[in-house]
């Protein structure tokens, strides 16, 4: 399929790395849709992309709330009929810093499954209809290495330390989500995985990190953009497969 017959949609797209990963599928030639739970942020966003000569489109999408989530599928397909890419990159980090896992509130927990958690599963249940329009559907749900309970278990890892309790336990349930999903979807041309954009210098960690932006969207893109021979059920940081 080529790339400039395809439709994708990405999640907490007004800034960040779902922003570059906006910027990333449309000069690949896919018409990306840039969804944002703030309308005029997801407007102005779009239309500097535009202005660039890049085919994105602007939707506003709040995943923690069933009824936008409703009225942007509805959106979707009466313009589109179909979408061929969803990259679940919508997220929060809230613990409360200094508290181990058993003191962090109960709402923290909450607020952090809602957005992290819930929120992939809702869109993605949403829109699977419209996947399932594509010849080749692609899911890509943002998570992070910080979800690796093989790596959180293990002394010489270097996130052995690094305990962000309900944020890393979301992004552990999102990879488990992924592999569920996968598995219903085995027989059919739709392939979902999972990525960790790396420790890049973003808002949500107060700009510390190893890496730019635009390199935290590349293994969300490359992910986006394989071909049919590519996997599926998979847990990625650029080319390598990391263990749940």
């Amino acid at each position: 399929m080529n790339n400039s017959s395809k439709i994708a949609l990405v999640t907490g797209a007004t800034r960040g790395i779902g922003l570059h990963t906006v910027r990333q599928l449309a000069e690949a030639g896919v018409h990306t849709l840039l969804a944002g739970r703030d309308r005029e942020k997801s407007v102005q966003a779009a239309l500097q992309l535009q202005a660039e000569g890049l085919p994105v489109e602007a939707i506003t999408l709040d995943v923690t709330d069933a009824a936008s989530i409703a009225q942007a599928v509805s959106a979707v397909e009466a313009r589109h009929g179909r979408l061929d890419i969803l990259v679940n990159n919508a997220g929060i980090l809230v613990d409360e810093p200094g508290k181990p896992v058993s003191a962090q509130s109960l709402d923290t927990w909450r607020k952090t499954f809602d957005t992290n958690v819930f929120g992939v599963i809702a869109v993605t249940q949403a829109f699977l209809p419209l996947i399932r329009q594509s010849p080749a559907g692609r899911i890509v749900n943002v998570s992070s290495i910080l979800g690796s309970v093989a790596l959180h278990k293990d002394p010489a890892s270097p996130i052995y330390d690094f305990k962000v309790p309900a944020y890393n336990v979301s992004k552990s349930a999102v990879n488990a989500w992924t592999v569920q999903l996968a598995y219903e979807l085995r027989d059919t041309p739709i392939k979902v995985n999972t990525i960790h954009p790396g420790y890049v210098r973003t808002d949500m960690n107060a700009g510390e990190g190893e890496l730019e932006i635009a390199d935290g969207a590349r293994t969300s893109v490359a992910l986006a953009l394989i071909d049919n021979d590519g996997p599926t059920a998979g847990f990625y940081y650029q080319d390598q497969e990391l263990p749940w």
